[in-house]
């Protein structure tokens, strides 16, 4: 059984339909990207595994139980973490106060403490800056923020939407590198990614997505050498 299955999934905006039949899943620890360009529904499909979105039809279990259609606080309880596109802090509140705000459910509160410390052990420059109001943080510190937030809820699985949007190029590289450890430490990860070659590079598998449809799924090394995903995300 997988640990996170997506069956048959049609999501929509009023009469508008974003995703039409997907299906995808992922195995406990495993790490996997879905692919796409701009409005192929990749956001949409994270949104509906978190709860913020309601599907029209289809199923989204986690670890053998439904969770589609669940309210997010709820799914937030099971296990799974959500890291927008944008990051959308608190820029008012400051680093430490975006962080305990992750930490909502009552096994997240319990151990805010050890979470708080594991977070600023992962992300130094965010203990140096715990009283600092998140809105004056740099575009990296605040992509170090979101994530430390969604880590606060002790999640099992992370959705990572585009984390390396806006960043400046030296730092995306360290990004991803945090997500990799991240997943190595047990955390599965569903990201979406327009940069194409680094999340091939850092998931096992992946999706690709266009028109809310699923076209192309399979072992990222065979992806990355696909003719079609090459010439069309890759500019090869």
């Amino acid at each position: 059984m997988p640990w996170l299955s997506v069956r048959d999934l049609s999501v929509a905006y009023g009469d508008l339909e974003a995703l039409h039949g997907v299906n995808l899943e992922l195995e406990r620890g495993e790490s996997v990207a879905i692919i796409g360009g701009n409005g192929a529904g990749k956001t949409t499909a994270l949104k509906t595994i978190s709860g913020v979105l309601r599907p029209r039809q289809g199923a989204v279990e986690l670890d053998g139980r439904a969770i589609g259609g669940l309210p997010p606080h709820q799914i937030v309880a099971r296990g799974i973490g959500h890291i927008p596109e944008g990051r959308q802090l608190f820029p008012s509140m400051t680093v430490v106060e975006n962080l305990t705000l992750g930490a909502r459910t009552p096994r997240a509160k319990a151990a805010r403490s050890a979470s708080l410390d594991r977070v600023f052990g992962l992300f130094p420059l965010l203990a140096q800056r715990r009283r600092q109001l998140a809105g004056t943080l740099s575009g990296g510190e605040q992509q170090m923020l979101a994530i430390g937030r969604g880590l606060m809820g002790l999640p099992s699985t992370l959705l990572f939407d585009e984390p390396s949007l806006g960043l400046a190029p030296r730092l995306v590289a360290e990004m991803f590198a945090i997500i990799r450890a991240i997943n190595a430490d047990g955390v599965t990860v569903l990201l979406v990614e327009q940069n194409v070659y680094q999340a091939l590079t850092l998931c096992r598998r992946g999706y690709v997505l266009e028109n809310g449809r699923i076209v192309l799924a399979g072992d990222s090394s065979a992806l990355l050498n696909d003719p079609y995903v090459r010439e069309a995300y890759l500019g090869m």
